[in-house]
């Protein structure tokens, strides 16, 4: 290993009827720019994805996406997800939808710095509006 550093690694987690309603108390913490990482189409058929854009745009974040995340994702598909954070250089990363997204979100940050990122953790293989 090479140098020396400081790791930290706060976690929250809002769980429970009403998570999704905390987000914006998050979002008022990171700057403008948005990456938001889901899945294959569980978020949009149940809701969840409108509601999570609706809120980013009603505190004013620029939004890039980040789609199609499947489960044990591709080492393409993770390239695809370091390009696209290398291009717009998100100030937090919020992952909406199961483990495999949630996972998948922490590797785009690591070729630069300053970047955080959120997970909405749910329940098994599916969107739930019950957590964040």
């Amino acid at each position: 290993m090479r140098g020396s550093f400081t790791y930290c690694n706060p976690t929250r987690v809002h769980f429970g009827e009403g998570a999704l309603s905390r987000l914006g108390e998050e979002l008022d913490k990171a700057g403008d720019t948005v990456m938001l990482v889901y899945g294959q189409g569980s978020v949009k058929r149940n809701g969840v994805y409108d509601e999570v854009v609706r809120i980013l745009e009603d505190h004013g974040k620029r939004v890039v996406e980040d789609p199609g995340v499947m489960p044990n994702p591709t080492l393409d598909k993770l390239m695809e997800g370091v390009s696209i954070a290398r291009g717009c250089r998100p100030d937090l990363i919020l992952a909406v939808g199961g483990g495999s997204c949630c996972d998948y979100a922490k590797a785009p940050p690591y070729p630069f710095t300053a970047t955080r990122t959120l997970g909405t953790g749910t329940s098994s293989g599916s969107a739930s509006p019950n957590a964040l």
